[in-house]
């Protein structure tokens, strides 16, 4: 097990690209070393390197996360895998530690990832911290409660512009929103709004718009038309793969001109924030289909750092007694308030694994509902209202692209 010195290693350690169907080119490579750090990415390797077979492998993006009251730096985790000939033989376990380790060291409090099977990572102390909808709604049925008049201007912008206006919006959205990740400019041009052919579905192009109100830019769209004509008329579909606003009348301005597409039958969107304006803002919400689905999972690594880099509700302090079975430097009872967090002795208020209190950290669970599903022990009558209290947030944390 050793992190990755040389690009070839890289390719060979990617061996989730196997399950996925994908292949690590020389295309994958230029533009994946765009935007990754060599570094980050674990090999395991079936023997002793350089000479052995890597037959596995875990990677990290390093992120500045925001969480309640402001943002804390965090380790993306991606491109996990093991190849299909070692499976269950400890290889991921291994994998998990070096790379736990190696974010410890680098003194990132968490890390954080989307899982594509949710499943396995609960066991590294990994907990669900936000939830997505997903919506598919006829065009027909997309009229607004009430009347409504649309704020500033719309305008298509080429990727150029896209590159140099939409940064700005989302880094205002995202210092407001707890579980955006900021992203670098190398991640904008290379990921973001990177328009591979292999991956339109079908679609025709990325297309960009912006909403300018007085004079300022403060809402854009990323979405894709998929055209197709039946019986003489058109039943094709929007495609949205990011809409994002830096205030509440753009974020509804941008969602109107989606809508309002001509030349469409339907308009899909997924991995919206579970408090999405469009179900209350809707006429008939129900139409839209909304489903949901797990987003982000967060793992504290420095369960001290962490908890002490966010913000807390008006509320008497609570102890936690904090169960870390991969982690065991996390383990103890650690007294939230907030006048801060430290490590305390004596009782607990209440009882929790490392990844409850995950699902806590951004707000996307509060503590009523954790405890009803039996994830929290409350030890001192009440204490599960103070951390309700002490945790909630005002609005619904939201990872909006996959990693």
């Amino acid at each position: 097990m050793k992190p990755c010195e040389h690009p070839s290693e890289l390719a060979r350690a990617a061996a989730i690209l196997h399950y996925f169907g994908g292949e690590a080119d020389q295309a994958w490579l230029d533009r994946w070393l765009r935007f990754f750090e060599l570094e980050r990415m674990h090999a395991a390797y079936d023997g002793s390197p350089p000479d052995a077979a890597i037959v596995g492998g875990a990677g990290a993006f390093s992120f500045e996360l925001t969480i309640p009251g402001g943002a804390v730096r965090a380790a993306g985790v991606t491109v996990v895998g093991v190849l299909p000939t070692h499976r269950r033989r400890g290889v991921l376990h291994a994998l998990m530690r070096a790379q736990l380790d190696d974010v410890r060291s680098r003194g990132e409090p968490v890390a954080c990832l989307w899982a594509s099977e949710e499943t396995i990572y609960v066991r590294y102390g990994y907990g669900l911290a936000v939830s997505g909808l997903e919506m598919s709604l006829a065009r027909g049925d997309s009229a607004f409660r009430g009347r409504f008049e649309p704020i500033g201007q719309t305008r298509l912008v080429a990727r150029g512009e896209a590159l140099a206006l939409l940064p700005e919006v989302y880094d205002r959205a995202r210092r407001q929103t707890p579980g955006m990740l900021a992203r670098s400019p190398a991640w904008w041009e290379h990921r973001r709004l990177a328009d591979l052919p292999e991956r339109r579905g079908g679609g025709g192009p990325l297309q960009h718009v912006v909403l300018e109100v007085d004079g300022q830019i403060d809402a854009y769209a990323l979405y894709r038309m998929h055209f197709k004509i039946e019986h003489g008329s058109p039943c094709g579909k929007v495609e949205v793969l990011e809409a994002v606003g830096a205030t509440p009348e753009a974020t509804r301005s941008i969602w109107r001109y989606l809508l309002d597409i001509d030349w469409t039958a339907r308009i899909e969107a997924a991995a919206l924030p579970t408090d999405h304006v469009l179900r209350t803002l809707l006429a008939s919400p129900r139409r839209a289909g909304f489903r949901l689905h797990d987003t982000l999972f967060v793992r504290l690594v420095d369960v001290g750092a962490a908890l002490s880099a966010r913000s807390y509700g008006a509320a008497e302090s609570v102890v936690l007694d904090v169960r870390d079975d991969f982690c065991e430097h996390n383990r103890g009872r650690w007294r939230i308030g907030t006048d801060g967090v430290r490590r305390v002795d004596g009782d607990a208020d209440l009882a929790l694994d490392v990844s409850t209190l995950a699902s806590l950290y951004l707000g996307g669970f509060g503590a009523f509902e954790l405890a009803r599903a039996g994830q929290i022990e409350e030890r001192t009558e009440g204490a599960i209202a103070r951390a309700d209290a002490l945790f909630r947030t005002d609005r619904a944390p939201w990872c909006p692209e996959i990693f």
